[in-house]
């Protein structure tokens, strides 16, 4: 059944293809209720603000569209018509998003540069890009995504840039309230509660959000609470001053990984019933928005983190059963502040409008990272009993950017960059190196003393041109520098199944995109682009086998050069308009394709040389069907992904599943939506088949081994808006 369903998809793609098409573009674009309703994914628009996107693959998702599990933050669902994108599904409850592209990890959005409402949200941007917090998508208004390009606006990072863009106070705004109560499966319970109102020239939106569940295996149990305050006082018509403070607090236990026998064997079972998780995350900011003059505008974004995060349980290989005992322990705090300041002109040469756009950033993070023994019974205490060791990571980074869409013709326009960085990090601490024989007798423990200084400082260029021609399609193209400092989780970590090279040091490289899009007449809608991504000293991992003990292990280094061609589509199709069927009612059917060969290159390693980057699958397919009626809509999607490697090596078996293939996948989602009057019910299926599968091989927590998906699960969705 699940395959009749592909072949049905990819037969109706070929079948619409076939038709001769016009296209007329469109930046933005929304699902209304009747026949002339549009399609497609929304596009930044080439200005926007106090940024520029001219030439850039972009991409917007308007939440209000989205038919899907918004309790649960389904991003197989809420980011189905984005290319191209890898996506790990094994945390409970969503609380972490976990998405790459174009051959980058997908972990915790590390290879992004991962914003709400324009400011960062990581521990920390530089040093330690990992997003633990990710906003309710309930909350959400729009996400904005940029792909590598970005990297001269908004920081170095391969991926590109994703702003989750939150409801925002409305000026004028009669008081609001919107309450979504929400259930399904496995425990889940869901309730999110906002408000937005406005007092004279004060206007405020919060929120309060809480999320329990059990989730789909044994020893997977959540709890998540959040809360959001954002007022902005409209001085006059020129000024606006805004504050925000984001709380977001979980707690979750962790089932640990499996083995490949005995994921084969029982997919939901668990092995690990004392490992735990917890985030607590607080975020700050003060955005400024100055009009000088109606071509002159002013930015100014103030913003700070103060958060923790912990994670204590048994990092042993999930082929090695807990026997008991004390547990590891992994502490981070992390205390980030910065300024990010955007000036936006606008002016004319020869009668044509010009934008430049120019800035600055300066950023300083501190970062202390623990880890030792915790106690040895089965609760979440992260107390530390025996520290192995505690190090200090302080960074500055300071960035000045300029950008200038030049427009040469009332069709056809250059976007030259230059970004320049400056970045200090530092690494101070101590660490117990210890060193055992074959029968696990310690030979040698010894306590070290380090510091590591890492200063550099540098210029990436781009440029970006877009050409539309008769507003019916516009061709794309971009070339930027990039550059990804290595993280501070690289430089000492303890783990038995995974090993840091001393020698690792950053990479750098380019990306560049070439593309096509358009709309014609709201019947098809389209994005096809060619990308490609260069690396030098790329970092990956290998299989590498312990000289004393015989055990493999995983080792993150320098692999090699490395480079990533690819092709993504994003087609959709107003059917009933196509076949010239005069309905009320809209019928649509999309396509997300995407091939991608990503190889290792230049390696001095023979057995590396023409290996497959690691978490790059070849194929990634997302399709379905989307009917609307009035106040009433369904969807059904298929989401399928080829096999892809863990490591360098391409290894595909190992007997402790820390590495090897994940195997190809395919799940089917079906959801429904109706609202009356105030209310609104939202209802559906997740996995479908209930296929069995997995998207992520750990080295560490969530426990390591196989991290299984969840099998079927329903859920409903009751919501009133006053």
């Amino acid at each position: 059944m699940k395959f009749l369903f592909l072949i049905i998809i990819l037969s109706t793609s070929i079948f619409a293809n076939q038709k001769d098409t016009v296209v007329y573009l469109i930046n933005e674009v929304n699902i209304e209720s009747n026949s002339d309703s549009k399609i497609g994914v929304g596009r930044l628009l080439p200005v926007e603000k106090s940024a520029l996107y001219s030439g850039r693959k972009t991409e917007l998702i308007n939440l209000s569209n989205v038919n899907a599990n918004l309790a649960n933050n389904n991003t197989r669902q809420i980011f189905s018509k984005i290319a191209g994108l890898n996506i790990w599904e094994g945390d409970a409850g969503g609380l972490q998003l976990a998405i790459g592209g174009r051959g980058l990890s997908p972990h915790r959005v590390s290879n992004f540069n991962t914003r709400q409402n324009g400011y960062d949200i990581a521990a920390d941007a530089l040093g330690y890009p990992e997003s633990y917090y990710t906003p309710p998508i309930e909350a959400v208004d729009r996400v904005e995504i940029v792909r590598g390009a970005a990297s001269l606006q908004y920081g170095t990072q391969f991926g590109g840039f994703i702003n989750f863009k939150l409801q925002e106070p409305e000026f004028n705004q009669k008081t609001k309230v919107v309450s979504r109560q929400s259930g399904g499966s496995f425990g889940l319970v869901n309730t999110f509660n906002s408000v937005n109102t406005s007092i004279d020239d004060v206007s405020v939106y919060s929120y309060l959000h809480f999320k329990r569940g059990d989730g789909w295996r044994e020893f997977s149990t959540f709890n998540q609470f959040g809360g959001h305050f954002n007022t902005k006082y409209y001085v006059n018509d020129k000024l606006n001053i805004g504050f925000e403070f984001t709380k977001m607090y979980y707690l979750t236990r962790q089932a640990g990984g499996l083995t490949d026998t005995e994921f084969q064997r029982n997919p939901n079972s668990a092995t690990r019933a004392r490992n735990w998780f917890e985030v607590d995350w607080n975020l700050f900011s003060n955005i400024i928005d100055y009009d000088i003059s109606s071509t002159l505008k002013l930015n100014i974004r103030n913003f700070g983190l103060i958060a923790e995060r912990n994670s204590l349980g048994v990092l042993e290989r999930p082929d090695r059963m807990d026997i008991g005992g004390d547990r590891d322990l992994i502490k981070g705090s992390y205390l980030n502040y910065g300024n990010e300041t955007r000036l936006m002109k606008k002016y004319e040469i020869a009668s044509l409008p010009q934008t430049l756009i120019t800035g600055f950033r300066v950023y300083q993070g501190r970062t202390n990272q623990s880890q030792g023994l915790g106690s040895n019974a089965s609760d979440a205490d992260f107390n530390m009993t025996s520290q192995k060791s505690n190090y200090l990571y302080p960074g500055t980074n300071v960035a000045l950017f300029a950008e200038n869409l030049f427009n040469i013709t009332d069709k056809f326009s250059l976007t030259p960059g230059i970004r320049y960085e400056y970045i200090d990090t530092k690494a101070e601490g101590n660490f117990i190196k210890i060193e055992r024989d074959q029968a696990n007798n310690i030979i040698k423990n010894e306590n070290i003393f380090e510091k590591r200084y890492n200063t550099r400082n540098f210029a990436l260029l781009g440029l970006g041109l877009s050409y539309f021609h008769d507003k019916t399609f516009e061709f794309y193209s971009n070339f930027s520098q990039n550059y990804r400092a290595i993280n501070f989780s690289d430089m000492r970590i303890l783990n038995p199944n995974f090993k840091i090279d001393p020698n690792l040091k950053d990479e750098n490289g380019w990306t560049y995109d070439l593309g096509f899009r358009g709309n014609w007449d709201n019947l098809i809608d389209y994005d096809l682009t060619f990308f490609m991504l260069s690396y030098y000293d790329k970092i990956g991992e290998v299989v590498k086998v312990d000289s004393a003990l015989f055990i493999p292990y995983r080792e993150r280094t320098n692999v090699s050069d490395a480079r990533t061609f690819g092709f993504e589509s994003v087609v959709e199709f107003n059917i009933f308009r196509l076949l010239n069927l005069d309905y009320s009612s809209m019928f649509t059917y999309f396509i997300n394709f995407s091939l991608i060969d990503a190889k290792y290159i230049n390696s001095k390693d023979k057995s590396i040389e023409g290996n497959n980057i690691e978490l790059s699958p070849n194929v990634i397919l997302k399709s379905g069907f989307s009917y609307k009626l009035k106040s009433f809509s369904s969807n059904i999607q298929v989401s399928y992904m080829s096999d892809q490697f863990t490591e360098a090596s391409n290894t595909r078996h190992s007997n402790n599943a820390i590495y090897g293939i994940i195997n190809e996948f395919m799940v089917v989602d079906l959801s429904f939506k109706y609202s009356y009057s105030s209310f609104g019910f939202e209802t559906g299926v997740n996995n479908l088949f209930n296929e069995m599968y997995f998207t992520r091989r750990a080295t560490g927590y969530p426990g390591p081994g196989i991290i299984p998906s969840d099998g079927i699960n329903f859920y409903f969705n009751i919501n009133y808006a006053l």
